[in-house]
């Protein structure tokens, strides 16, 4: 989120927060299950990534509310951002900055091999994204909610967590809108 940081200042706190612009951020829910069955859930306000742990390239299934988009994607990992997660690893794997508040999901590969034109996919916010590892016993992955790491994983089901908000508060001289759009021309 450093991108969507305010300037840091003392000066003026009470006002400054009186005047701010509100923007509600929600985050997502990752659900991940190891190789051993255990699930593990942490939340993401960036983004969830999926990434080889060896030399070898990931093998990942994905889905979109149930329905199988990719077979199989083979490359070094895959990852679904938040608007709020657009301008972060997200925008350096070669996906779309989203501006916030906006309903909708980056499905962003990170170096792809096949398919070989897929660069990646707009989703609804509401959308079930499930991602499947094949053969993880050759080719293991690590699933990642932010900065929390799971292991070994062998699904990861990822929505939006719509029963928690985040109210993010922006200095009003603070134009988001206008970085956001100036950050998809630098």
């Amino acid at each position: 989120m450093g991108f969507l940081m305010n300037d840091y200042a003392d000066d003026d706190l009470l006002q400054r927060i009186s005047a701010a612009q509100e923007t509600v951020l929600r985050p997502l829910m990752m659900q991940a299950t190891g190789v051993d069955g255990q699930v593990s859930e942490s939340l993401a306000i960036n983004e969830v990534s999926l990434l080889r742990q060896t030399k070898q390239s990931a093998h990942i299934e994905i889905k979109i509310n149930g329905h199988s988009k990719i077979e199989t994607l083979v490359g070094d990992g895959v990852m679904v951002a938040t608007p709020a997660g657009s301008t972060a690893y997200n925008l350096s794997a070669h996906g779309p900055v989203i501006p916030l508040g906006s309903e909708i999901l980056a499905l962003t590969p990170i170096s792809p091999f096949r398919p070989r034109r897929w660069r990646g996919a707009i989703i609804p916010a509401h959308a079930e994204v499930t991602f499947v590892v094949k053969n993880h016993q050759k080719r293991s992955v690590s699933a990642t909610a932010d900065n929390t790491e799971i292991r070994d994983v062998e699904q990861v089901i990822i929505k939006q967590a719509k029963q928690i908000k985040i109210r993010a508060l922006y200095d009003a001289k603070h134009n988001l809108e206008d970085r956001i759009i100036n950050e998809q021309f630098s």
